[in-house]
């Protein structure tokens, strides 16, 4: 309690030191005018030895307050003692000028007295009443100079008058002072009332900036607070060596969601948090990003063992049963990991990394905790390279080249297949799978699709101008396009612009599409473009788990037996039974079969033997651009390893 009451007294000093300093010049120069009028009035002596005085004391206060120590409580006590015993003092030095006044003979100086009186009260009670232990210090000479001037002015002849007339001053100064105190006092609770209004909004802010910051189930900091923190350390060098970013994903915590309720699934992600907390130790950092991923900043992890051992007891710790209600539930982790090094250390680096990693170990079941090593990870695709694709489509740097698809029997074109080729500046052609997988990482496949689609027309229009029959042409339609109002108007909207092609034209679409949430959406843009006589095919058939349900609910009039299959004629049994069933499947359903990949006579046999009547593949010819496309059509021969049939 003692120590209590010298802290509070210490820090209310050292605010009046600073209140004092702050006012000094105004305290001066109305002293400096007091001794003017008091000098004037006829008492110069009086005057100027009070201002000595005052000039002594505010010395003496200036020098206390640059010598008050920040630390020593003791000599901090000390001083302040002698501070508050010279401000009572002074408060008596200042009020002797009315002292002096109050015997003048004049009415007006006496009043100027009383003024100044009054005026010191003023100040003094504004200035420190939120610092009783000072204000209390001050008031009282104060409050017994009143009562010396009220004595002093009962001699005065000026200002002499009958005891019950000074009775009833002193009675009415009685009650100024009561009031004064009671001004205080309620100052002074308007002070606290403030201050518990602070109080409160300052705890309010800190409770919704905790909200902000941290995950409302776990208490965990969040996305927010991760990057922030992230971003912070990583501006200090010292805190930068032996960082190590963890990005934690738990495996098998949907089913769990899903058959037992949300309650259980909150009840996996407590117990995942407080076994990371655990593991992570007190330094670090661990927050919820959102779901049922996870991440922590580990400092000072000294070697990449280090690293990967640290993700091992995240893993194991996470993999532990959990019990909920009257059940074990298990839920196990894949545990991805960046280093900081010199070359390494930005924030979207390192999450990049790690988030690489943590792919990495999803897909490894024998190794749920990766560590990201830039010559083991392919390179991202950066901001870039997707400017450079977006100005490759629209410069039209890409193009399409047309792979031959035959007669089995006859060798005769019936048609192409479109493929993307880049035409690069620097690099020559790219094939497709060496900027289309891009493609769909920045999703630009809808500008790709439509791009593609307005050359593969112009070319149509240019070979029907020749008078040759190109047959089928088809293009590959991404989900995006039939899976969207936008997407499947603006193809249908470019088609319609060539309507004499339509039945030229065929859709290959796979099994993908259905997949995704607006499957209903892509099965009515399916029905919209067949009924408007365009050929919609279903490639890649036979590797999707929903392929036949998909030939039950919508009308195709091509199935496209995927390379696999092909691949596996003559060499697996199986290959070649189930290319007879979809054979059958499509002459059934009255469904053209196209196989695909075909890369030899003996495959082709086979296909023919089954009864595929349509083939495409090296075999039969590689890509090519349209003039080369028009060139084949005009030559009347197709040339398959020996074997040639007239193209007529």
């Amino acid at each position: 309690m003692r120590k209590d009451w010298i802290n509070k007294f210490i820090y209310q000093t050292r605010i009046s030191m600073h209140i004092v300093w702050r006012d000094l010049r105004k305290r001066v120069a109305s002293a400096g005018m007091m001794v003017g009028v008091v000098a004037w009035s006829g008492n110069p002596i009086a005057g100027y030895s009070i201002g000595a005085v005052i000039v002594i004391i505010e010395l003496s206060v200036i020098v206390l307050r640059h010598i008050m120590p920040k630390k020593d409580t003791e000599r901090a006590l000390f001083i302040g003692l002698v501070f508050w015993s010279i401000n009572a003092v002074s408060m008596l030095v200042f009020l002797s000028f009315s002292v002096v006044l109050v015997t003048h003979s004049s009415m007006a100086l006496v009043l100027a007295g009383y003024l100044w009186l009054f005026g010191t009260y003023v100040h003094v009670s504004k200035s420190f009443s939120f610092l009783p232990i000072y204000n209390w210090g001050l008031m009282p000479p104060a409050f017994i100079a009143a009562f010396v001037l009220f004595y002093l002015s009962s001699q005065n002849e000026v200002t002499a008058g009958t005891r019950a007339e000074w009775l009833i001053a002193a009675v009415l100064m009685v009650i100024y002072i009561a009031n004064t105190i009671e001004t205080m006092e309620k100052h002074n609770d308007t002070q606290a009332a403030l201050a518990q209004a602070r109080s409160e909004a300052l705890a309010r802010l800190n409770e919704l900036q905790y909200v902000t910051r941290h995950d409302k189930l776990t208490g965990l900091q969040n996305r927010f607070a991760f990057d922030e923190a992230l971003d912070e350390i990583l501006l200090d060098d010292r805190r930068v060596q032996g960082l190590a970013i963890y990005l934690i994903d738990l495996d098998d915590f949907k089913p769990i969601n899903d058959s037992y309720g949300h309650m259980a699934g909150d009840a996996v992600l407590v117990a995942a948090a407080n076994s990371l907390m655990r593991n992570a130790g007190a330094d670090a950092i661990v927050a919820r990003l959102g779901g049922d991923e996870f991440a922590v900043i580990a400092p000072n992890v000294p070697s990449d063992a280090a690293a990967v051992r640290l993700g091992y007891y995240f893993e194991r710790g996470i993999n532990a049963p959990i019990r909920f209600k009257d059940k074990q539930l298990r839920v196990g982790a894949s545990v991805g990991i960046a280093r900081s090094n010199v070359n390494f250390r930005t924030a979207k680096e390192l999450l990049a990394g790690a988030d690489q990693a943590m792919y990495a170990a999803k897909a490894d079941p024998n190794n749920k905790s990766v560590l990201y090593d830039r010559q083991s990870f392919p390179t991202r695709p950066s901001l870039e390279d997707r400017n450079n694709l977006f100005h490759a489509i629209s410069e039209g740097q890409i193009i399409p080249y047309y792979q031959p698809k035959i007669c089995s029997k006859t060798f005769k074109i019936i048609g192409f297949e479109a493929l993307s080729r880049w035409a690069h500046p620097t690099r020559g052609i790219l094939n497709a799978r060496e900027f289309v997988p891009q493609i769909n990482d920045f999703g630009l496949q809808g500008e790709l699709l439509m791009h593609m689609a307005r050359h593969v027309l112009v070319d149509m229009a240019e070979i029907h101008q020749t008078g040759q029959r190109c047959g089928q042409i088809s293009i590959n339609v991404p989900e995006v396009t039939l899976a969207t109002i936008s997407g499947r108007s603006d193809l249908a909207h470019l088609i319609n612009k060539y309507a004499y092609l339509k039945n030229n034209l065929t859709l290959e679409i796979t099994e993908d599409v259905f997949i995704s949430r607006s499957g209903d959406l892509v099965q009515r843009a399916i029905k919209a473009f067949r009924d408007e006589g365009i050929r919609i095919s279903l490639d890649d058939f036979g590797t999707g788990f929903a392929s036949f349900q998909h030939l039950r609910e919508l009308e195709f009039d091509e199935l496209k037996l995927d390379k696999d299959f092909v691949k596996g004629l003559g060499v697996d049994p199986k290959a070649a039974v189930l290319g007879r069933g979809i054979m059958e499947i499509g002459k059934g359903l009255g469904i053209q079969v196209v196989a695909e990949g075909v890369e030899n006579l003996g495959q082709l046999d086979l296909l023919v033997e089954m009864g595929c009547e349509v083939v495409q593949g090296h075999l039969s010819g590689a890509a090519v651009p349209a003039n080369e496309a028009l060139a084949l059509l005009k030559a009347g021969r197709v040339h398959l390893g020996g074997r040639s049939e007239d193209a007529a």
